[in-house]
Parts: C-alpha cells; sequence; structure tokens
C-alpha cells in the first residue's frame, strides 16, 4: 500500500487509535473487505494512506453476491478503483445468489478465509462503524438476544474457529456513518450506490432508514454513541459472565456415554445468570443448533423439580430427567421393537 494522502482529521483520528489499541500491528498482511460503498471506501483509503507511517502490505477483496443486476459493474468499480491505487484486487462471485443474509455471509468469510490462508493474509479488516454497532445492537435487542447478542461487533476476533490466527478486524468502530461520509466528499472517492440500501423489505435497512433518525430526533442525537458504549459496557460484562460459567461448568458437569450428568445441588445454588449460561453450553451441545430461551428456562426450573422429574423432549427427542442427585441430559432411547412371533409358536412362552 503506497500513496500521497490529503492529510484529514479522520486521518489523525484512526492513526490514534490503532497506535493505542494495536488492533492493526506493524508491517502486517492485510486483506480489505470493499464493498464499493462509503464506509468501506473510507477505510481502504485511510489505511492507504497511513501505510507509510505503519508498514503493512495489503489488497482488497469483493464478493459479488449476484444478487443486483449492477453487480458485475459494482465487482469492476472496485478493481478499477484498485488498479488506480496500485494494490491488489480478488473478486469473488457467487455460483449462486446466496439464499439470506445469513447465507451471504457465511459464503462471503469463507471467502475471506480461504483467500487469507492462500495469500498469507494475518487480517480480514472490515469497514463496520459506530452506527452498524448501534443499528446491529437494536436489531439483536428487537430480536430478543441475550447480553452476548448486544454486545455485537467488536473490534477484534478470531476469524473463525478453523483460522483464529487470522484476525478480523474493525477499526473504524469510533467513526459514524456521517463521518466515513465526510471523508469520502472531501477525498472525492467514488462511492457505489447500491439501491438494496433502501429496500425497507430488509430489517436492517428499516432500522437505518426509519427507526435511527427517529431515535437520533425525538430521543438522543448522539444515540449511536450511546449504543456502541452499551456494547461496550456489555462486551466486558459478558467476558466475565462466560469465564465464570466455564469454571462452573468444569466443576459440576461431567460428560457420560448416554449423556450428561449436572450436579444439581452446586447448580442451583449459582446464580442464575450462571446457571442460564451452563444450561444455554450443554443444550448447545445436545442439541446441535442454538437452545432458545424456552428450553434454558426448562433445563433451570427441572434442577429444583423432585426425583424422576422428567422435561418435554427438546428438538432431536434430547430429554433431561432428574436421577437423584443429577439431572440428567441426554438422547430418548426408545425401546427396540419385539421381533413378531415364529409361525406356530405361541406367543405367550
Amino acid at each position: 500500500m503506497s500513496g500521497q494522502p490529503q492529510w484529514l482529521p479522520a486521518h489523525a483520528k484512526l492513526h490514534t487509535a490503532l497506535r493505542d489499541t494495536l488492533l492493526l500491528p506493524r508491517n502486517a498482511h492485510l486483506l480489505v473487505a470493499v464493498s464499493g460503498g462509503q464506509d468501506s471506501l473510507c477505510l481502504a483509503r485511510l489505511l492507504l494512506d497511513l501505510q507509510p507511517k505503519w508498514g503493512w502490505q495489503g489488497g482488497l477483496v469483493h464478493c459479488d453476491h449476484r444478487w443486483r443486476a449492477d453487480s458485475a459493474a459494482n465487482a469492476r468499480h472496485v478493481q478499477q478503483l484498485a488498479k488506480q491505487w496500485r494494490l491488489p484486487c480478488y473478486v469473488e462471485t457467487a455460483v449462486e445468489p446466496p439464499s439470506s443474509e445469513a447465507a451471504a455471509r457465511h459464503w462471503r468469510y469463507g471467502v475471506f478465509e480461504a483467500l487469507a490462508k492462500e495469500r498469507g493474509y494475518t487480517g480480514i479488516v472490515t469497514g463496520h462503524t459506530a452506527t452498524d454497532r448501534a443499528e446491529t445492537v437494536l436489531y439483536n435487542l428487537l430480536r430478543g438476544s441475550g447480553p452476548d447478542g448486544l454486545k455485537a461487533l467488536g473490534p477484534s476476533r478470531p476469524l473463525s474457529p478453523t483460522a483464529t490466527d487470522i484476525q478480523l478486524v474493525r477499526p473504524l468502530l469510533s467513526f459514524t456513518r456521517t463521518e466515513t461520509d465526510a471523508v469520502c466528499q472531501q477525498l472525492d472517492l467514488p462511492v457505489w450506490d447500491d439501491a438494496t440500501n433502501q429496500d425497507l423489505r430488509y430489517r436492517r435497512n428499516r432500522i437505518r432508514q426509519e427507526l435511527m433518525p427517529y431515535l437520533r430526533s425525538h430521543f438522543n442525537p448522539n444515540v449511536e454513541s450511546i449504543l456502541a458504549q452499551t456494547a461496550d459496557i456489555l462486551t466486558a460484562d459478558v467476558a466475565y459472565l462466560q469465564a465464570q460459567a466455564q469454571t462452573l461448568y468444569n466443576q459440576i458437569v461431567e460428560t457420560t456415554l448416554d449423556g450428561w450428568h449436572i450436579h444439581r445441588d452446586r447448580f442451583r445454588q449459582a446464580p442464575l445468570a450462571l446457571q442460564r449460561r451452563v444450561a444455554r453450553r450443554l443444550l448447545q451441545l445436545a442439541l446441535d443448533r442454538q437452545p432458545s430461551f424456552e428450553h434454558i428456562e426448562k433445563i433451570v426450573a427441572l434442577a429444583s423439580a423432585p426425583n424422576l422429574s422428567q422435561s418435554d423432549p427438546f428438538p432431536g427427542q434430547v430429554i433431561a430427567q432428574i436421577r437423584g442427585d443429577v439431572l440428567w441430559l441426554g438422547r430418548h432411547q426408545p425401546p427396540e421393537p419385539q421381533p413378531p412371533p415364529q409361525a406356530g409358536q405361541n406367543s405367550l412362552s
């Protein structure tokens, strides 16, 4: 990465933030995800301009989901910009358009991981902002997420369980979309107008276009910063609760051939927040899916029930049962059917 920047306050803000947090180490190999929108272009250009101070090497990656008629033109636009900036550019196109935002994200992050491993990149950098973080907090709150969902979009995490040495980094979480828009205008960056961002059929767009402006106007003009601060607070709280829950889990849960045994006296003595976390982890293992709040509460309530009490079946015929001092969780095994009697054989013998 190289360039002769027009120095803006945004450059100083990002430089200072990176110096204080060490999110992007010096001389790192960075792959910057660029959609062509204002946030990702702002990020790519600021990193490009700061490169002489940090010694980064990097390239751009663009994922074409094939959701729009102009998606191929969008990809060419990013490629042209990368050529102008003298950066490597990787464009990946979905074989079939992803069926949902979640599927698109899964595919996109798989692309990032494969490229990083193939090309030796140690960091994947995305243009998520404080505005994105605030919108995600609201989105998850309205979906009924607990603290783990509300701590959304931290500044850094391992890319995936199979790529723990590659960091996913979000350096712009202290920037709002108003700020990234200003950078794009001041540097005359060619922002690609994605029409799907105005489509109110997507709930996130409705939050961005309708709910956030309403909250800024009628409740708090700094709502983005307030919600981002809330996410920061919850991130620290959740980390502490996770550590405590892990300790409790190790102390009271035994894995057996037929499922899991929870020593229920110690389970009941623990704070409710830790009970719920231990129950959720067990159900995640047993159900191979995210359990609902109702599933978790079933386990918590059952721990205080009389001996031989049993839950209704969970998905996949998993049940929980009180067996003396133990709460057992495992898969219900129906009795094997008996073979029919042979012809001429007395079935009562």
